[in-house]
């Protein structure tokens, strides 16, 4: 997730020039420290400081930025100090002997109004707190024993993607159709993913098998809402105190009324589990019987099994909290990786081809591939570096804040400092890859160049860094694997899919991908069977 500013922020400051310019001293007076250690800056405007330079997609912005002031630069946005790193050397020094001062987050409006006030994981500040949060979702979310748990519920999510599509093209008889079915791969990719975070937690899920339910419907309006307004979380008040109650465009309106619906989404949730244990209490009791802890059998389950024992760091808000985080954050990112994952497969026949050869050498046809297939399978995890590469779901890391003064090589950074490490730019380093801007998943092969350390950081890096990496890899490798196993895909024109990003923290394809698909023929006896057992 990363924050990116509208283009409206410079009209606006300036339409409020009148007000602001009666604050010019006071802000002025507070920004005069000495520059001869500071990191080099483009010219700044009175007030608005660099604000007039963001543009969307920011990480490209900032990566032009940084061809004419270096790799490491700073910025002054409004009144909050910035410095943008791309540099490797710099990059591996915030993360390692300068983790610990940056492990802070900048708070702005949407840590409080779209996270429950600084209290998710991802937003929380750095303390004993965030270790409590990341001490659970290390041992209960993402440790070996809950990622085997759930392994069959992916599994068996990914399944019922490929049979919906395998009937939606009409294949279900004995008559081998050669037509090819057109495919809104986004919205398709997002249930998936949807689908998948929420089996996990709520053991419910409510896309891609019939009609959606209300409850579904209201899910994914909460979910559209909620992307929506991350596409413009950069709020001009987050960074012109003065206007921080102004509200223009009613954008803190809009993310109080989100986070309204979803709380009582969540809290729904929450309360379905609650009700179960009890009901389940009552019912063991009465038989003698006690509880255990593998009757537990989603996510929020273990949340209340820990609310039981601590309720005072356990709150409903922490709960509700990491089921926010998990659904959100998890299901979209994994999605546009798939995604752009299809969209550069579909470009480049020749990788197209030997990924499909892989698996159907190594997993073969009467069977789908499955998570434990995804160690074997060297060329499609390939794919999927190569794809974090050009096209990390976070191009700019959550912003980090300095917690004391500090440097980042030879330059000064003082305390409450926001960095912007711009992974977009480091992935696209000449100096660090051949042929930088190129789709080459072969770059991975026996050792010709290393995705170790630094180099490709599309989870982040240090102990901010995001926990859920490799079930993240596993969604992705276990989703794409099966739709190249099972269907041959074509582009819907002759020529290359636009490759231009949109706006938005996880900088998805500006145009949504639309992609043919006929089920492979070798696969089709495994489609017809897998189908069939739904139908008796």
């Amino acid at each position: 997730m990363e924050e990116e500013a509208p283009h409206q922020w410079l009209n606006l400051a300036l339409i409020s020039l009148p007000l602001l310019f009666l604050l010019y001293k006071l802000f002025l007076h507070k920004n005069t420290t000495p520059n001869h250690h500071l990191p080099p800056s483009p010219p700044a405007l009175p007030i608005i400081g660099h604000l007039h330079l963001v543009k969307e997609p920011l990480h490209r912005t900032l990566h032009h930025l940084s061809l004419e002031h270096g790799q490491v630069f700073s910025l002054r946005l409004g009144s909050r100090k910035t410095v943008v790193v791309s540099s490797l050397s710099a990059v591996e020094e915030c993360f390692t002997e300068k983790d610990v001062a940056f492990a802070n987050r900048p708070r702005l409006l949407s840590g409080k109004l779209l996270n429950y006030d600084y209290s998710t994981i991802g937003l929380c500040p750095y303390g004993d707190y965030w270790r409590n949060l990341r001490r659970f979702t290390a041992v209960e979310m993402f440790s070996a024993r809950p990622l085997a748990d759930y392994s069959p519920v992916r599994h068996k999510e990914v399944l019922s993607l490929v049979k919906q599509l395998f009937r939606d093209h009409g294949s279900l008889g004995d008559t081998k159709d050669r037509e090819w079915l057109k495919v809104d791969m986004r919205r398709r990719l997002l249930d998936l993913t949807l689908n998948v975070m929420m089996r996990m937690i709520a053991g419910k899920s409510y896309f891609g098998r019939c009609q959606v339910s209300e409850e579904g419907k209201e899910f994914r309006e909460i979910t559209r809402e909620f992307s929506e307004l991350f596409v413009s979380a950069g709020y001009i008040g987050d960074f012109i105190p003065a206007l921080w109650w102004a509200d223009f465009q009613g954008v803190k309106k809009k993310m109080e009324s989100v986070m309204k619906a979803a709380d009582r989404f969540f809290q729904q949730l929450v309360d379905e589990h609650r009700g179960r244990r009890i009901e389940s209490s009552s019912s063991s009791s009465s038989k003698g019987v006690g509880r255990t802890r593998s009757s537990r059998t989603t996510l929020i389950d273990r949340m209340l099994d820990l609310q039981e024992q601590n309720p005072e760091f356990y709150t409903n808000e922490t709960v509700k909290g990491l089921v926010l985080v998990m659904l959100l954050a998890g299901a979209d990112t994994t999605a546009t990786t798939i995604e752009w994952a299809m969209i550069l497969l579909l470009n480049h026949s020749e990788a197209m081809r030997r990924a499909c050869d892989e698996i159907e050498s190594k997993v073969g046809h009467d069977h789908l591939l499955e998570e434990s297939d995804l160690a074997i399978l060297n060329y499609l995890q390939n794919v999927i570096s190569e794809t974090m590469r050009l096209y990390p779901s976070a191009p700019l890391l959550l912003p980090h804040e300095s917690t004391e003064d500090t440097t980042i090589g030879n330059f000064s950074v003082p305390r409450s400092t926001m960095l912007l490490v711009n992974a977009w730019s480091l992935h696209r380093d000449p100096e660090l890859w051949v042929d930088a801007e190129r789709f080459m998943p072969e770059r991975f092969d026996c050792g010709q160049e290393s995705n170790e350390g630094f180099k490709l950081i599309p989870f982040g890096a240090g102990r901010r860094a995001c926990p859920g990496a490799v079930l993240g890899r596993r969604v992705v490798g276990l989703s794409l694997g099966a739709l190249l196993q099972c269907f041959e895909w074509q582009r819907v024109g002759l020529e290359a899919i636009n490759v231009t990003e949109g706006n938005g923290i996880t900088a998805p394809p500006a145009e949504p991908l639309q992609a043919l698909c006929k089920p492979r023929e070798v696969m089709r006896p495994f489609l017809l069977l897998a189908s069939g057992d739904d139908m008796e």
